[in-house]
C-alpha cells in the first residue's frame, strides 16, 4: 500500500517534534476554531495548519489539496443548503426552481460562511496531526495518557489490518477483473458477493493464527511500546505561543465583526 497518510508523517521532518505539543496546537485549533463567532479565526487557523503541514512537515501541496477535495465536497453541499434554506435578513440573490422560489439572505450566508469556515479549520488541525506524527506514536501517547490498555491494543491490530486486508481485497479483486469478473452487472454482483466471503474467512482465519502465535510468545494481555522523549524546544514554544495569541486575539476581535 503506497500514499497512505502514514508514509507522510513517518517522513515529515514535523515527526521528530514533541508529540504533545502537537496534540496541544491541534486541541486548541479545534476548540478556537468551533467556538469563534466569525469565520475570519476558523481560516485563520486553517491557513497556519495548512502552512506547518505543506512547508514545515514537506506534504507535498498536490496531495494535500487532494486529501481536502472529498471533505470539502459534503462541506459544500451542506453551506449550500444553509445559505438558502435559512435566514431572515435581506435578500442578497434570488431565483426560481422549477416554480419554487429560492433566496440567500444575508445572515444565513453569514452563518454559511461561519460553517464553512469552521469545517475547513477542522479539517487543516486533523490532516496536521495525521500527516506529522505516526499511528504507532500517537498510540502510546495514548497509553501514557492512561486510557485502558486493552483499548490501545485492540486499536493498534484493528489499524493494522485494516491495511493486510485492504491490500488482499484489492489483490483479489485484481484476480477477478483478470478473470472478466466485472464483465457486466450479474457477474459483477457475483464477484462481489464472492470477494466478501472470501475476505470475511481469511480475516477469521487471520485472526486465528495471530491468537495462537501470541500466546506461543507468552503474550499476557499487554504490548510494550516504547516512546521517546523529545523536549519542547524554545523556537517551538516561541512559535506556538505566537500562535496561540494571535488567534486569541482575532478571536477577541471579530466577535462582532460581519463579512457580509
Amino acid at each position: 500500500m503506497t500514499n497512505i497518510l502514514d508514509d507522510y508523517a513517518l517522513m515529515s521532518p514535523l515527526r521528530y517534534r514533541n508529540n504533545y505539543l502537537k496534540l496541544t496546537i491541534v486541541a486548541f485549533g479545534l476548540l478556537a476554531g468551533v467556538s469563534a463567532y466569525s469565520p475570519i479565526p476558523p481560516f485563520f487557523i486553517a491557513l497556519c495548519m495548512s502552512f506547518a503541514t505543506v512547508f514545515l512537515g514537506k506534504t507535498p501541496l498536490r496531495f494535500y489539496l487532494k486529501l481536502l477535495l472529498a471533505p470539502m465536497g459534503f462541506a459544500a453541499v451542506g453551506v449550500l443548503i444553509i445559505a438558502f434554506f435559512s435566514g431572515t435578513g435581506a435578500e442578497l440573490y434570488s431565483f426560481r426552481l422549477a416554480s419554487y422560489p429560492l433566496a440567500v439572505r444575508a445572515d444565513g450566508l453569514e452563518l454559511a460562511m461561519l460553517v464553512l469556515a469552521r469545517s475547513v479549520s477542522g479539517m487543516c488541525c486533523l490532516y496536521f496531526l495525521a500527516l506529522t506524527t505516526p499511528m504507532i506514536e500517537l498510540f502510546s501517547v495514548l497509553k501514557k495518557s492512561r486510557l485502558p490498555g486493552s483499548v490501545v491494543e485492540l486499536s493498534m491490530l484493528i489499524y493494522r489490518y485494516i491495511f493486510v486486508f485492504l491490500d488482499m481485497a484489492v489483490q483479489i479483486k485484481f484476480a477477478q477483473t483478470v478473470r472478466l469478473g466485472y464483465g457486466d452487472f450479474k457477474k459483477s454482483f457475483r464477484s462481489f458477493g464472492m470477494l466478501g466471503s472470501t475476505l470475511f474467512i481469511r480475516s477469521w482465519d487471520q485472526g486465528e493464527k495471530l491468537f495462537v502465535s501470541m500466546n506461543s510468545r507468552c503474550y499476557d494481555g499487554k504490548m510494550t511500546m516504547f516512546e521517546t522523549r523529545r523536549p519542547v524546544k524554545l523556537p517551538e514554544l516561541l512559535l506556538t505561543s505566537a500562535y496561540f495569541l494571535s488567534t486569541l486575539t482575532l478571536f477577541y476581535l471579530t466577535r462582532g465583526v460581519s463579512i457580509i
